[in-house]
C-alpha cells in the first residue's frame, strides 16, 4: 500500500498555535539535535513508506511531512551493537574491531569518541535514554563517554518491556550510575525521561539520544494495544501494539518539543539499527529477507531527518546515505568541530538535503560482520558474498534483489571485489579476537 496522508496521531495534542510558532522562528542560534533509534524495525513498518494496511504511524509520518524521508537509508550493520558504535563514531564499527552483537560484552573502545562527547565540549547538554549496548563495565557506562544523564539498561540486545526489577548489572534499569526498581512500560518510560530531560535543558542547546528496545524481541504490549489490531496473527498484532507504543513516544518528544517552541530549530533524525526481524514478525516489504542479513532487509531502514529552520520539508531523498553521516551532519549543523586525528567515514548529508551535492556523498558503502556475510553497493550496483557465493544486484531496476547478474556482468564483480578487499585491509581485527586494547578517554 503506498504512504498514507500524513495525519497527526492525538497524543501529539495540538499545537500552541502563533504563539509557539513565532517562539520558534525567533530563535537564535544552534540547534538542539534528537536522535531517535528504533530496533528491528520492518521497513514496511511505517505508514509513511509503502506499507500493509495494518499499520499506522502518524508520528514517524509527521516527521516526514515536517522532513526528508530517505528511500536509501542504511544501517551500518545487520545487527543492533555494531550499528550503534558507528554511528555513535561516525566511522565504520569495524575500524576499530567491532564487528557483531558480542562485541558490546567488550565494548566501544575507550580511544573512540563520541557524538555526545564531541557535543559536550561544544557547550551542549547530553541525555541517552535507553538501550546502550556499547559495554556493560563501569569504564564503558554512558556517562563516561559523553553523557551528563542516562536511563535505560546497558545490554544485552532485549529488555523485558514490564518487569524493571534490579536484577544483575546489565540487565538492570540504571539512572545514570545506580541501578533502579522501575514500574510500567519500558517504552513509555523512555518517553517520559526523553520528555523530563527536554523540559530542564530547553533553556539551552541539548542533545537527545533516545535509542528504544522497541520494537525488539521479546513480544510484549499493552493488551489494549493489541487488541485494537486484528491481523489474525496473534504475534502480528503484539508487534503492531509496540509500534503503537512506540510511535506515540516519538509524538510524546514532539509535543514537547512544541510545546516550548523548539520544533522548528531541532535537527531530528530517526532510524532503525538495522532491518526488521523474522522473530518479531516485523514486515519489511519489497526488501529481501530480514536482521542478520546483507540483503536489503537486513540493512536498508526507515529513515528520517526533520529540521523545518533549515531543511526542505515533505521531500524524498534518493541518495544512499548510512547512519555513520549522522555524526558529521550534526557537527556541520551545531559548528562542532570533527575529530582530526582519525578518520571519519560518514559524510555531511547537508548539501544533498539542501539539493546542493556536486557528487554522490559516497563512493561505495560497506557492511561485514565477519561471519562470512557481507557487501558491497556502488552507485546502484550491489555485489553481496554469502560465504564465498557471489551475487550481483542492480538495485535501481531489482529492489528485491531477485535477478542475480553476477555471471553476466563479471566485470562489475571484479571491480566490486576489488573495492571491498581495499576497503578491508583498513579495518582492524575483531575486538573478541584481540583482547581489550582500549586507550584514551572516550570523548567524555
Amino acid at each position: 500500500m503506498p504512504a498514507a496522508p500524513l495525519t497527526r496521531r492525538s497524543c501529539l495534542g495540538s499545537l500552541a498555535g502563533a504563539l509557539a510558532s513565532n517562539a520558534a522562528r525567533a530563535q537564535p542560534g544552534r540547534p538542539n539535535v534528537v536522535l531517535i533509534v528504533s530496533d528491528d524495525h520492518g521497513y514496511a513498518d511505517s505508514s509513511c513508506y509503502e506499507h500493509p494496511d495494518e499499520v499506522r504511524t502518524p508520528n514517524l509520518d509527521h516527521l516526514a511531512r515536517r522532513g526528508v524521508r530517505f528511500t536509501c537509508g542504511y544501517a551500518s550493520a545487520y545487527v543492533c551493537a555494531p550499528t550503534r558504535a558507528g554511528l555513535m563514531t561516525g566511522r565504520y564499527q569495524q575500524r576499530f574491531g567491532f564487528y557483531t552483537a558480542s562485541d558490546s560484552r567488550i565494548g566501544l573502545p575507550l580511544g573512540e569518541i563520541t557524538i555526545a562527547g564531541v557535543l559536550r565540549r561544544h557547550g551542549y547538554a547530553t541525555g541517552a535514554f535507553g538501550k546502550w549496548h556499547l559495554g556493560i563495565e563501569p569504564e564503558y557506562h554512558p556517562l563516561k563517554r559523553g553523557f551528563e544523564e542516562f536511563y535505560g539498561f546497558l545490554g544485552h540486545g532485549a529488555h523485558d518491556y514490564f518487569n524493571l526489577r534490579r536484577t544483575e548489572p546489565f540487565n538492570s534499569i540504571w539512572r545514570n550510575d545506580q541501578m533502579v526498581d522501575d514500574t510500567g512500560y519500558l517504552t513509555d518510560n523512555l518517553a517520559r525521561e526523553a520528555v523530563g530531560f527536554i523540559e530542564r535543558h530547553r533553556a539551552r542547546p541539548f542533545f537527545l539520544y533516545l535509542p528504544f528496545n522497541a520494537v525488539h524481541f521479546p513480544l510484549q504490549a499493552p493488551e489494549e494495544d493489541i487488541r485494537r489490531h486484528g491481523t489474525g496473527n496473534r504475534n502480528r498484532d503484539i508487534y503492531l501494539g509496540m509500534l503503537d507504543r512506540m510511535d506515540g513516544a516519538v509524538g510524546a518528544v514532539l509535543t514537547a518539543l512544541e510545546r516550548h517552541g523548539l520544533e522548528r530549530n531541532t535537527l531530528l533524525f530517526f532510524f532503525s539499527d538495522n532491518g526488521g526481524a523474522r522473530q518479531n514478525f516485523a514486515n519489511n516489504g519489497a526488501l529481501r529477507d530480514f536482521k542478520h542479513s546483507v540483503y536489503e532487509g537486513g540493512i536498508r531502514v526507515p529513515f528520517l531527518a526533520s529540521w523545518p529552520a533549515r531543511l526542505p520539508q515533505n521531500t524524498v531523498c534518493r541518495e544512499p546515505v548510512i547512519c555513520l553521516d549522522i555524526f558529521p551532519t550534526i557537527c556541520a549543523a551545531t559548528g562542532a568541530a570533527l575529530p582530526k586525528d582519525r578518520v571519519l567515514d560518514g559524510r555531511d548529508m547537508l548539501p544533498a538535503l539542501l539539493g546542493k551535492a556536486s557528487r554522490p556523498l559516497h563512493e561505495a558503502l560497506f557492511w561485514d560482520g565477519d561471519e562470512e556475510r557481507r557487501a558491497v553497493r556502488a552507485g546502484s550496483w550491489k555485489l553481496v558474498d554469502n560465504r564465498g557465493a557471489l551475487e550481483l544486484y542492480h538495485l535501481e531496476s531489482d529492489l528485491s534483489e531477485k535477478n542475480n547478474l553476477a555471471g553476466q556482468r563479471p566485470e562489475i564483480v571484479k571491480r566490486l571485489q576489488e573495492t571491498f578487499a581495499a576497503w578491508r585491509r583498513t579495518m582492524a581485527p575483531r575486538l573478541a579476537r584481540r583482547g581489550r586494547s582500549d586507550s584514551g578517554d572516550g570523548g567524555g
